[in-house]
């Protein structure tokens, strides 16, 4: 089905794709404002955490939070006004919350002269703790790529769901969190003749190029019940991949595609960061760069380090053997230096590109592996030099966990099957997609001694949902040891792996 702008649009709303409503709010013109896509959290602490949404018109964003759910004991924080500049969107940090706490929030909008005020939608999320307590978490990404949208037959994309049962203490978003580059149609047929439908928005149409469209994007997602609901319950630390921008971007690129007006990629590029600093509930304060890479601790036994594999990286047709970047010296320095001075017992890295896999860019090279044999090359240098400054340093404890290849899979690093022998072993989780097409295996890169212990994917390239192959991880750490299970959409566990602290 395909929303038109007479059906999507209020009179007198923030005219953008972001005035795209779910199923539900009511489009009835009224004087009182409108949250039209439910609310968000992220970035969590120990005190507090980012609350986001949106209204349909010019208005003062405000949250009512208290540690009871009825709210009888609450107070109120003033937050920003929700404007055209922000395409409506708006978000505050909440602060000075109990530690390890279940914090329950109620946004209003109220108008600009002070007299009304939209229904409240609410929200809830944890803190996180100050000790010892075990955490639980979910990561995965890729959510609605290569025109597998939002199918009313299934009930939308209830992957969210099937993450929400897990009652995970917050979710890792590993990218992909849109896809700006892949349009939609209102049906899809397989090859065995089942229909796929989608709901599908005018941004969903084309690729995204203006502000506008890139905010459609992310507009689209929450149309979804069980993205919304998600949202709302399971506090999210966001980071981008490429499809944010368009597949496999680099700085500098100028494309040669006929579906872009606007070929340089790094005019796109701003106005995604944009979109997407605007509609997820990141807190870019925290971020070192103030664009994406941060840390954050989750108690004493789980530390997150958020990485930007996108915005330094070299271009993709740069020399495979010669020295490359994938973090750019200073985050790389971030990195390593703040995973040093850690004390959390498991040190989760959040990458949103594997280190290990080949992801090619037709003739080039996307990702960090570039497919030689052989001494560290390319983006790989990059990635040795941390490795061995972890090593030099004394870091125990690291996990990587990443998405970006649309399927699921657990690798074994270990300096005794890789070319180059001065780093400790490690593992790396791979999990997505989340409702979008399921592709691979990729070919393993040897250079770090790679092994593919588990393996989930599809048979044939681009697999749509209803066939299965997506996915979610989920990870419970406490002081000992920490779990790891990989699962499907329904939540089933495929594969589990237990590390135990050293």
């Amino acid at each position: 089905m395909t929303f038109d702008r007479r059906t999507l649009f209020k009179a007198g709303a923030l005219g953008t794709a972001a005035a795209l409503v779910p199923t539900g709010v009511s489009l009835a013109k009224t004087d009182r404002p409108l949250l039209t896509h439910g609310v968000q959290s992220g970035d969590v602490t120990w005190d507090g955490g980012i609350v986001w949404t949106r209204a349909d018109r010019p208005s003062r964003m405000l949250v009512e939070v208290s540690n009871d759910p009825r709210f009888r004991f609450s107070r109120r924080v003033r937050g920003p006004l929700l404007t055209p500049e922000t395409g409506g969107t708006g978000h505050v940090r909440v602060s000075n919350l109990l530690p390890g706490r279940r914090a329950y929030y109620r946004v209003t909008a109220e108008d600009l002269h002070g007299r009304t005020r939209s229904e409240p939608v609410t929200g809830s999320f944890t803190t996180a703790p100050l000790g010892r307590d075990e955490v639980r978490f979910v990561w995965s990404g890729d959510v609605a790529g290569q025109g597998w949208g939002i199918n009313p037959d299934l009930g939308g994309m209830p992957i969210f769901k099937a993450m929400a049962d897990r009652r995970p203490d917050f979710f890792l978003h590993s990218g992909d969190s849109v896809y700006s580059d892949n349009p939609m149609k209102e049906s899809v047929t397989l090859p065995d003749g089942r229909i796929w439908r989608n709901v599908v928005t005018p941004e969903k149409l084309k690729v995204a190029e203006t502000l506008d469209e890139y905010r459609g994007q992310f507009a689209y997602n929450l149309l979804d019940d069980n993205v919304r609901r998600f949202a709302a319950e399971v506090p999210t630390f966001a980071q981008w991949d490429d499809h944010e921008v368009t597949n496999n971007w680099y700085p500098g690129e100028i494309l040669d595609l006929p579906q872009y007006t606007e070929k340089r990629v790094d005019v796109l590029a701003q106005r995604a960061f944009q979109a997407f600093h605007e509609w997820m509930p990141i807190d870019r304060h925290r971020a070192v760069d103030g664009r994406v890479y941060r840390k954050f601790a989750y108690g004493r036994n789980v530390e997150v380090f958020v990485l930007d594999m996108r915005t330094y990286k070299d271009r993709n047709t740069a020399p495979r053997d010669q020295p490359g970047v994938i973090l750019g010296a200073a985050q790389a320095k971030w990195l390593v230096d703040s995973l040093a001075r850690s004390t959390a017992t498991w040190k989760v890295i959040a990458a949103d590109l594997p280190i290990g896999l080949t992801v090619p860019d037709g003739a080039d090279i996307e990702g960090v592996a570039n497919g030689l044999p052989g001494a560290p090359n390319g983006r790989e240098h990059e990635i040795a030099w941390v490795l061995r400054e972890l090593k030099k340093r004394r870091v125990r404890n690291t996990v990587w966990l990443t998405a970006d290849v649309h399927y699921t899979a657990a690798h074994h690093y270990s300096p005794e099957r890789a070319a180059v022998g001065d780093f400790d072993p490690f593992w790396e989780f791979v999990s997505g997609p989340l409702h979008s097409g399921a592709f691979g295996p990729n070919t393993l890169d040897p250079t770090f001694g790679p092994e593919a212990v588990f393996v989930h994917a599809p048979p044939a390239a681009n697999t749509s949902p209803l066939d299965g192959f997506q996915h979610f991880g989920e990870v419970r750490a406490d002081r000992e040891e920490l779990t790891v299970w990989l699962r499907d959409a329904t939540g089933a566990a495929l594969w589990t792996k237990t590390l135990r602290a050293r």
